[in-house]
């Protein structure tokens, strides 16, 4: 071996000393790192700063934020590292008109909480006050409607259950221009029919159909009124085909095509 490769152990111990140096500074620096990142957490987490500030709704509609918070049970005085997201959720979700909730936290102090309500669908009636009814087939008797959209139908005698369930389907999947179209639903069960349903519209005419086939044969109800005289009014039968009956003649009936 070539004498100027020689390295003597003498000039070496210095060098793994400083290496040594090195690496044991680094590795304090980083317990240090640690030992404050723990302090500044515990503190925070033990101090005010760490309630909650901020908490904001959104998608509401039906309901007002203050109605929402106060349903949650989150407060400024909650400690945002103690909030259970699933258990706030579902509190917020027994409000009756919740479809679903989603919580979200913004760190350092916000509560962001996303809410979609159930649609309504309709109106039900029962003496002098309306009820919403809602995509779901609920009929809210808690929160009683004060003003009621023009185009939304209004029901009677509906309780819930299947015949209930089947009409508020059937007008989620009318058109818009149809089912704003109905005033008046009656439920008017028959022997024959316990799904018989009697309609007032909006133009003046009448319609007796059954729950079995009314989304179906809805649908041409624009082009059934287009055949017939808009100053002469009557029913509308769709139970079986087509048929008119003049108000001024209950005798006098008229096939209408559907096409």
């Amino acid at each position: 071996m070539e004498k100027g490769k020689i390295v003597a152990l003498e000039d070496r111990i210095p060098k793994l000393k400083e290496q040594r140096r090195r690496k044991a500074n680094r590795r304090l620096v980083l317990l240090l790192i640690l030992f404050f990142t723990m302090i500044v957490v515990i503190a925070y987490s033990q101090s005010p700063l760490s309630h909650v500030k901020t908490i904001t709704i959104k998608g509401n509609g039906v309901y007002s934020a203050e109605e929402v918070v106060s349903q949650s049970g989150l407060s400024n005085n909650t400690n945002i590292w103690k909030i259970k997201k699933e258990e706030t959720v579902s509190k917020i979700q027994r409000l009756s008109e919740i479809k679903k909730a989603e919580i979200k936290i913004r760190w350092p102090n916000t509560v962001i909480i996303f809410v979609k309500e159930h649609k309504r669908i309709a109106y039900l009636k029962q003496g002098n006050k309306f009820f919403p009814i809602m995509d779901n087939g609920k009929i809210i008797k808690n929160r009683e409607a004060n003003k009621i959209p023009v185009n939304s139908p209004i029901l009677f005698e509906f309780k819930e259950g299947g015949a209930l369930n089947q009409m508020v389907k059937d007008l989620e999947n009318l058109p818009s221009e149809i089912s704003n179209s109905i005033s008046e639903i009656h439920y008017t069960p028959k022997k024959t029919d316990p799904y018989h349903i009697s309609l007032f519209m909006n133009d003046g005419f009448e319609v007796s159909a059954t729950l079995r086939s009314f989304s179906e044969k809805m649908l041409y109800y624009p082009s059934i009124i287009s055949q017939l005289d808009p100053n002469q009014k009557g029913i509308i039968d769709l139970e079986v085909g087509s048929y008119f009956k003049s108000f001024e003649s209950e005798v006098e009936e008229k096939k209408v095509e559907q096409d």
